[in-house]
């Protein structure tokens, strides 16, 4: 794990299963139904418990770009931001996966969490390139501790593989 300080906040990266932090909410990549079948959404409903899955079915539709909550089951953490990043060449995929970044964000400072744990969204079955995920992702982190009065006092990037998290440290490190 790797750790920076901005504004008295952390920021964080590194490899490891997002389902174990105990962080006050991890991010979820989602689809737009909320339907969470595979990749991360698929582990979050296996370990967390089907209430997730219940409280997403109430919610129905999140459009690209958005981001929804639930609590977290038995998760450690005590929620999950369900963040629906955009899928590669539908057009327009920065600025939707900036805008879902940022609800997840907004939803964290409206719930008063003090640390939310991402993944890398849209980098998986949606096929955006990983570099542009994470730069998109700390960028936009960063921006938000900077210029944000927030709650969050731990941002933190919890990447499934080694290729991941390569991307993202060479972004973290030009913090």
């Amino acid at each position: 794990m790797e750790e920076k300080n901005i504004m008295d906040k952390k920021i964080r990266i590194m490899t490891g299963d997002i389902t174990e932090r105990d962080t006050d909410a991890i991010v979820n990549a989602a689809n737009s139904y909320l339907k969470h079948g595979g990749g991360v959404a698929g582990a979050i409903v296996k370990k967390g418990g089907q209430i997730i899955q219940e409280e997403s079915d109430k919610i129905g539709y999140v459009p690209t770009g958005s981001a929804a909550i639930t609590t977290a089951g038995a998760l450690k953490a005590k929620y999950v931001i369900h963040a629906v990043g955009p899928i590669w060449g539908l057009g327009q995929e920065e600025e939707k996966l900036r805008s879902a970044v940022l609800k997840s964000l907004k939803i964290a400072d409206e719930y008063k969490l003090k640390s939310l744990s991402f993944p890398a969204i849209s980098s998986g079955i949606y096929g955006c390139p990983k570099d542009m995920v994470a730069r998109i992702l700390i960028g936009t982190a960063v921006e938000y501790l900077k210029k944000q009065n927030t709650t969050l006092e731990v941002i933190e990037f919890c990447l499934f593989d080694e290729e991941t998290y390569r991307y993202f440290k060479s972004e973290f490190d030009k913090i």
